[in-house]
């Protein structure tokens, strides 16, 4: 069978020449006659693979010497909770609520401290950014908090928010190396790989040295402790090993493709041809406030959701896979992310023209 274009939100469509290396090499990794799925994550050839896949990781973003990398189980909603655990040492943090997974981490908060909502965008199911320029930010907030691009909803910060010299935290899951970033602005940033970068397991915490530190909240597990981590090379229990293999044969597919100003470029060309036509189209419509519109995720409804649900069926049946929006937004969703080629958004937009005209 052949491969259909997959635009799920997560796990999500990775690149292609990654699946077919790390298929070469399933039984025997570089002449280790096993398996990378098999190897100790105390030998030699696994403690290259993670080293090397830091190292590739830090290029493609520039991240500064002070940072630490941390390489995680639990996926982004673990961190919902160890963010406050080992960062409000005042017990008071400030949440920016831009969608479901900024509100989840907004609730756990709530368990450790005074997490405060001082800006949101529930007001419009989510389908804008607020204005972050002046914001009430606590005198004592130990931070401020944002997840940077909601799949869910298809925005974007495009700016990040004035945090007023609060240390900004920011969930980067579903725009992960999408782009450049300056890590220098956050004091904190993560996100869970299985939608950006590799398959569901591994999470991604990019953490200022000077916030980690033994001083967090009593009660804080050990293995929800930052220093835990960092002071492990990500080796202090069995990392999800073979997970970071493939986000480490990723980053090597970025770096090769010309980094992340390339492949903003790319998912710029990619995103304007699926917008362009929403904009033009007379069955369907984005329902994002342009400014805000996210490269990576693309919600569109047509207003009658029967039609939505036909359309979804017929577009599996032409190899258009996924593109059911969550039921919060209800619709159709593209995630158009870093793997998905362009051809897949050409397919997709040549498949809504015809769908409109026969249903129009």
């Amino acid at each position: 069978m052949s491969r259909v274009y997959n635009f799920s939100a997560g796990p999500a469509v990775l690149p292609e020449e990654v699946l077919q290396e790390a298929a070469e090499e399933m039984l025997d990794y570089k002449g280790t006659g096993m398996s990378v799925m098999e190897m100790s994550h105390r030998s030699k050839a696994y403690d290259k693979i993670i080293k090397d896949a830091e190292a590739d990781l830090r290029e493609l973003m520039g991240i500064p010497e002070n940072y630490k990398v941390l390489f995680l189980q639990g996926g982004a909603s673990t961190q919902f909770a160890a963010i406050p655990m080992n960062l409000m040492k005042n017990k008071v943090a400030d949440y920016i609520v831009t969608g479901q997974w900024a509100k989840k981490a907004y609730q756990e908060a709530q368990k450790y401290g005074r997490a405060n909502k001082i800006a949101s965008s529930e007001d419009e199911t989510f389908s804008y950014i607020p204005d972050c320029s002046d914001l009430p930010v606590s005198e004592d907030a130990d931070y401020v908090y944002i997840c940077e691009n909601n799949t869910i909803y298809g925005t974007k910060f495009k700016t990040l928010p004035n945090t007023k010299g609060k240390t900004l935290v920011a969930d980067v899951s579903s725009c992960f190396l999408s782009e450049p970033v300056e890590v220098e602005k956050y004091g904190l940033i993560y996100g869970g790989v299985q939608k950006n970068i590799g398959p569901a397991g591994v999470a991604i915490v990019i953490i200022r040295e000077d916030l980690i530190t033994e001083d967090t909240l009593p009660g804080t597990p050990t293995m929800l402790k930052y220093k835990t981590h960092a002071d492990a090379d990500s080796l202090y229990n069995t990392p999800p090993a073979y997970g970071i293999y493939i986000c480490g044969k990723v980053f090597q597919w970025l770096k090769k493709k010309g980094g992340l100003a390339a492949m903003k470029q790319y998912n710029e060309e990619k995103a304007k041809i699926l917008y362009d036509f929403l904009d033009s189209s007379s069955l369907f419509k984005g329902t994002v406030r342009k400014e805000d519109r996210s490269l990576m995720n693309v919600p569109f409804v047509t207003g009658n959701e029967e039609l939505d649900a036909k359309f979804v069926k017929e577009a599996k049946e032409a190899g258009l896979e996924n593109l059911k929006g969550h039921r919060s937004v209800g619709g159709m969703r593209a995630s158009i992310y870093n793997a998905m080629p362009k051809e897949g958004v050409e397919a997709l937009v040549a498949f809504m023209k015809k769908f409109e005209k026969e249903n129009l």
